[in-house]
């Protein structure tokens, strides 16, 4: 099997990579959704259509592309060197995006239910989380500082 991935490693990469990209704009969109949708009346117009893009973001992009950096990175992990810090850094940091994704998760079905109680201001927030943990996991891959 290792051989296999080996032989394939460039294209499984880049797969992960393409995962990764498709992933991460998801995580930086939903939350803006959100911002957007705590000042739309429940029931509006605009509440049902941003109803309908968070759901259709979550389900058709995020989730197949969460899925696919998992798929994708734990085939190649299937041939690293575990020793290395960088990468149980990483990993940590992957594990903290997909708690994310869950949570925005759990938030989508809030505003579905119209059931929200939190303020724009803490999907502000929310939303800068994403690209705090995307720089410091593009870091430790480019740099490997230990």
């Amino acid at each position: 099997m290792s051989d296999l991935i080996v032989a394939w490693y460039p294209w499984i990469k880049a797969l992960h990579v393409i995962a990764v990209v498709a992933w991460m704009a998801g995580l930086l969109y939903l939350p803006r959704l959100f911002v957007y949708h705590c000042s739309a009346q429940p029931g509006s117009e605009l509440s049902e259509t941003l109803k309908a893009m968070e759901r259709r973001l979550l389900r058709a992009i995020m989730n197949p592309a969460m899925g696919a950096v998992w798929i994708f990175g734990l085939a190649l992990l299937w041939v690293q060197d575990w020793s290395q810090g960088w990468l149980h850094g990483k990993l940590a940091l992957v594990v903290a995006l997909t708690w994310l994704h869950h949570r925005m998760a759990r938030w989508r079905k809030d505003f579905a239910a119209d059931r929200n109680t939190r303020p724009a201001k803490f999907y502000r927030i929310a939303n800068e989380i994403p690209t705090l943990l995307l720089i410091a996991i593009v870091i430790l891959v480019i740099v490997k500082p230990f």
